[in-house]
């Protein structure tokens, strides 16, 4: 199973943090700890590691051979880490990263970290497109980035329709052959002058 998804700069500062099961300490505390046990390895070493270290924040485990482990991978200024217990294949979790790292490429047309700061709800909903209570869902990149703009579009409509300022069409149609800002549309209603 997957216990947590986590983002983090090479500051080990958080930029997307999910966590599957409960915690026994802080998120925080949990993240400058996983941020502590990757920022010391040097980059020949592999990508996945024991973490017996966990078990104080994430409970022990029940098969006592059985340890956390901690998958990441490092893109440019990004660290992409996943908590995993031992049902779970490291080399299976790094094509996931990959995976995740592809999703959001497609998103944000190669995802840096202010993408990660200002769009975390899309990030999240990647995410989420790809894992559900810490097991996976889909894998195909394309499956993935289809789903998130189907959504992307069903948003921007839902805003539309439901925002009488939106540029462009609404429910009932176009308003106008035309686009009218805002300032325009609130000034016809009040002079009465639109008779739309």
């Amino acid at each position: 199973m997957i216990h947590a998804v986590l983002i983090f700069n090479t500051s080990g500062i958080p930029r997307l943090t999910k966590f599957y099961t409960p915690l026994h300490q802080s998120s925080q505390t949990v993240i400058q700890k996983i941020f502590c046990l990757i920022s010391v390895r040097p980059a020949g070493l592999c990508n996945f590691l024991d973490a017996p270290e966990l078990e104080a924040f994430l409970g022990p485990k029940d098969d006592s051979d059985e340890r956390w482990r901690v998958v990441y991978r490092n893109y440019a200024t990004l660290y992409f880490v996943f908590v995993v217990d031992g049902a779970e294949s490291e080399l299976g979790i790094l094509d996931l990263i990959q995976v995740f790292v592809e999703a959001l490429d497609r998103a944000f047309e190669n995802v840096c970290e202010l993408d990660l700061v200002f769009h975390f709800d899309e990030a999240h909903h990647i995410l989420a497109e790809i894992i559900q209570g810490g097991l996976v869902l889909e894998t195909n990149v394309d499956e993935i980035s289809n789903s998130v703009k189907v959504a992307s579009k069903a948003r921007r409509e839902s805003f539309m329709s439901a925002n009488p300022l939106a540029l462009g069409s609404g429910a009932g149609g176009p308003r106008n052959a035309t686009l009218q800002t805002p300032l325009v549309w609130l000034t016809d209603k009040l002079t009465g002058v639109s008779g739309r």
